[in-house]
């Protein structure tokens, strides 16, 4: 799907719905979703993200989804039956995370506990240590498990899969995300070649 900058433009501030699982077991929490994203209706949905490779490498997925023209039928068939939920911290789309404001964060953090008390899942995992510690009031948090709990939740925080995220490789965001998974009970698929 071709779009151009001005299409793009079209959808900022526009939303996209939760995917959650039958039942959730792991739920990924991003900052809130790219234009592009919205515009294909799939969480991840821009070309340079490594979210789906890192599933696919971690076990997660039994194959590498391409989210990039929306969600085929099968695909968000496989992530609900792993039970693999996707969500983010602030609804509304922008073209990069850093447009988001501090308020908006925790404005954030706190519509997510309420969804999380609602609908538990086994983890929450969330997808950048900036974005936790913005949003959670940690300025000192490091990645992995947390002491705090999220609505009774065990929340960890993973590596960022965004292209902009150079401080880690696709091996770091799998192993990390193979490790939320596994806390969650998801049974990984062997490791791909």
């Amino acid at each position: 799907m071709r779009l151009t900058r001005a299409d793009l433009d079209g959808y900022r501030g526009r939303t996209l719905p939760d995917l959650v699982g039958t039942p959730t077991r792991l739920l990924f929490v991003g900052f809130n979703p790219g234009l592009r994203s919205v515009a294909v209706r799939a969480h991840f949905g821009g070309g340079s993200n490594r979210f789906y490779p890192a599933l696919h490498a971690a076990g997660i997925t039994d194959h590498r989804i391409d989210a990039s023209a929306g969600f085929g039928p099968e695909d968000l068939r496989h992530l609900q039956e792993r039970g693999i939920g996707i969500t983010s911290l602030v609804g509304g789309a922008t073209a990069r995370a850093d447009q988001l404001s501090g308020a908006e964060l925790v404005a954030g953090a706190a519509a997510l506990a309420a969804r999380v008390a609602a609908d538990p899942p086994a983890v929450v995992a969330i997808l950048g240590i900036t974005a936790y510690r913005s949003a959670f009031e940690r300025p000192h948090a490091v990645l992995g498990p947390q002491a705090d709990l999220l609505a009774g939740v065990p929340v960890r925080v993973v590596p960022n899969p965004s292209g902009l995220n150079r401080h880690a490789s696709l091996a770091d965001l799998a192993a990390a995300y193979r490790e939320a998974a596994a806390a969650a009970g998801i049974e990984p698929f062997p490791p791909i070649g």
